[in-house]
């Protein structure tokens, strides 16, 4: 018995779909028309594999930042989180000896999810990838672990990653921005406008903090005055959380930004009209203040690192 299939996939090839056919040659200039990349030091995905061995004879500290990919409002890209968590993170690495590796753009994020462009994970399996990449990497033989965390939702799993790093492991990890604390420079920070308002998710701090780490991706012009809904009781509640009042701030977030499936009433799109929670105006925000902010955490990052190495010098 003969196999004609054969024969026709020896035969000439056919073009199937004609009209979708192109001239390679013309289909891209000679130079990639993308925007040229420029190699960062101390970063991951950059790197060769020679350069993460010679590496790993100077330290065996990582960064990773812990992100999001969510609405930010009218005017901040929906990556402003991991954006802006590894931008720091990269001007952390060059000052100090610490790889950064990024892992995953989205976080958890359920109660932005009524707002387009929104992604978001459960917390077990952001739980899982982070833990086993970094598995992988104590595996090449790094051991000390910074998770960076650059969304607020993702303050929970950071912890539990963190602990189940230290349990788990032979790697020892630490939550970045909760050890920030004692290394935090006095830096003179520019005033605020008026009394304490509700400024928080896409406000002017964020916004401040996009237009100096990615001020190519901000859009300033199509930011807008948001309006906030807020349910009575938590109305009542603002004045002693704007006040500093540490209880009913962790009450207030208790209930704020939640999922719609939890029939709070507290999702996103059910609390404001364009994304951003909070009354100040995003235009309110500067470069200069995210300057400062960018260089408040940086070098406190930075301070804790050498004091971690004195601690535990690199190879111990």
């Amino acid at each position: 018995m003969k196999c004609r299939g054969l024969r026709l996939i020896a035969a000439a090839p056919v073009l199937l779909f004609p009209w979708y056919s192109v001239d390679a040659q013309e289909l891209l200039p000679p130079e990639s028309p993308l925007p040229s990349i420029e190699k960062v030091k101390n970063y991951l995905p950059h790197m060769t594999r020679p350069e993460v061995q010679e590496f790993l004879t100077r330290s065996d500290m990582v960064i990773i930042p812990v992100a999001a990919l969510e609405q930010h409002g009218h005017h901040l890209p929906i990556g402003t989180d991991y954006l802006n968590g590894l931008e720091l993170a990269k001007l952390i690495s060059q000052k100090a000896d610490v790889l950064v590796a990024p892992i995953l753009f989205p976080g958890q994020s359920p109660y932005h999810m009524g707002f387009e462009g929104t992604v978001t994970l459960p917390s077990t399996l952001i739980q899982e990838v982070y833990v086993e990449s970094v598995k992988s990497l104590i595996r090449h033989g790094f051991k000390r672990f910074l998770m960076l965390n650059a969304h607020g939702g993702n303050t929970a799993t950071t912890r539990f990653i963190v602990d189940r790093i230290n349990q788990e492991t032979a790697g020892i990890a630490v939550d970045l921005r909760s050890v920030l604390g004692p290394f935090l420079p006095v830096i003179e920070r520019p005033m605020d406008p008026g009394p304490p308002v509700l400024d928080r998710h896409g406000g002017t701090g964020e916004t401040s903090m996009s237009m100096y780490l990615t001020p190519e991706l901000v859009d300033i012009e199509a930011a807008e005055q948001p309006d906030v809904f807020l349910l009575p009781h938590l109305e009542a509640m603002l004045p002693e959380v704007l006040a500093g009042d540490p209880t009913a701030l962790t009450l207030f977030l208790a209930e704020g930004l939640k999922d719609e499936v939890t029939e709070k009433g507290t999702s996103a799109i059910e609390m404001t009209s364009d994304g951003v929670w909070g009354v100040r105006h995003p235009r309110e925000a500067t470069t200069r203040r995210g300057r400062i902010e960018a260089t408040s955490m940086v070098a406190a990052a930075i301070g804790f690192i050498g004091r971690w190495n004195e601690l535990r010098p690199p190879g111990t």
